[in-house]
């Protein structure tokens, strides 16, 4: 059942679905660079690290510059170092290293191996199944016990706001995803229905990038390594040194909370 290629069950010619794929590839380009582009993120990022250098008190070598972007790539990106919740951090990492691996199945069979006289390697169809449900547990795990909205502050986990739509689109889209493909590994009548779901989930997660939180993976390594360069030079963000005893937060009955 996991080791059947989905899309190449499909009614339609090959070529519509990959140029399905290649027009939310497009989607999420363009959102990108309208995104940068209406919030000026970019100009924002650069002129503030131009203050940091001058504010700076310490000269950082350029060997030390390369150290910090491996640091902030391995540790901030590939880690999700930035989340001092352990259970934040594992949801974070499972839907992430989860998406990675549903998006590159998804390329793989899509274009390498659109239709059944191709077979296709076991492997890359176990590697989507895999990856949506990375993507389900860590995603579902978040949305219902882990956001702060519902942990610390006691909202319902039914309530609903803007910045909510990356994380809905994209667990409705890996759920209609996995449903439809066991649907059409099948050869079930209902498997039209979920591909419909399917399509307009996918749609909906790409093409509402300016105004959800997608973008927002390609500039965490950015800022990750901005800050460490802040804290490198004594800029510091402009922010004062930490104190030598800090603040103890929380009760001795109960652990703060930290997002």
């Amino acid at each position: 059942m996991f080791s059947s290629n989905p899309f190449a069950g499909l009614a339609v010619a090959p070529a519509v679905t990959q140029t399905f794929v290649v027009i939310m590839i497009l989607l999420v380009v363009g959102g990108t660079l309208f995104d940068v582009l209406h919030k000026r993120s970019a100009r924002y990022f650069f002129d503030n690290w131009r203050h940091a250098r001058n504010r700076g008190n310490r000269p950082v070598t350029g060997a030390h510059m390369v150290s910090l972007a491996v640091q902030a790539s391995a540790v901030d990106a590939l880690a999700s170092g930035e989340f001092c919740n352990l259970r934040r951090r594992i949801a974070h990492l499972l839907t992430m290293y989860g998406f990675v691996a549903y998006l590159a199945a998804t390329l793989v069979m899509v274009f390498g191996y659109p239709t059944s006289a191709t077979p296709t390697p076991a492997i890359w169809p176990l590697l989507w199944y895999v990856g949506i449900l990375m993507v389900c547990g860590g995603g579902y795990w978040f949305w219902f016990f882990i956001r702060v909205d519902v942990a610390a502050e006691g909202h319902p986990p039914w309530r609903i706001v803007r910045a909510d739509l990356f994380i809905l689109s994209l667990l409705a889209s890996t759920t209609m995803a996995f449903i439809w493909g066991l649907l059409q590994t099948a050869e079930s009548p209902a498997a039209d229905v979920f591909l419909g779901l399917y399509v307009v989930a996918t749609t909906v997660l790409f093409g509402s990038v300016p105004w959800s939180k997608f973008s927002h993976m390609f500039y965490k390594p950015a800022i990750a390594f901005q800050k460490r360069v802040a804290e490198a030079d004594g800029s510091r963000g402009n922010l004062p040194e930490p104190a030598d005893k800090p603040e103890v937060l929380g009760r001795v009955t109960e652990l703060p909370r930290h997002y």
